[in-house]
């Protein structure tokens, strides 16, 4: 569908070279340290019980329900993250600001988005 993604990070080199290796993505990682993509997008600090609530207590069981134990992030996990479609005239296609680690649009959202005019 002509989607290019990047993974936009405030953490440091040496985390995103053990996130690269982990998961074996291919995408280009920009090093946003003073998150200044991150407040332009309106992705700021969540509340700790948005963060810590229910659903990511519920994402966290899953991965422990799969075999997989969460990894500690010495990061700072109150940080919002988000999702952002940027069509290649610089419009603004889709936009959603998750409200804690579990808040992520489905990937049907984010194709709708890529397919409208």
């Amino acid at each position: 569908m002509g989607i290019r993604i990047a993974v936009v990070t405030f953490e440091t080199t040496p985390f995103v070279r053990a996130y690269l290796a982990e998961t074996k993505v291919h995408w280009p990682v920009l090093i946003d340290h003073d998150r200044t993509l991150y407040r332009g997008y309106g992705m700021h600090q969540g509340r700790l019980r948005d963060i810590w609530g229910g659903r990511t207590w519920l994402a966290y069981l899953k991965e422990l329900a799969r075999g997989r134990l969460p990894k500690y992030s010495g990061a700072d996990t109150r940080q919002l993250g988000g999702d952002v479609l940027i069509d290649p005239a610089g419009t603004v296609r889709f936009h959603h600001v998750g409200t804690g680690p579990a808040d992520r649009p489905s990937v049907a959202d984010i194709l709708e988005a890529r397919r409208q005019p």
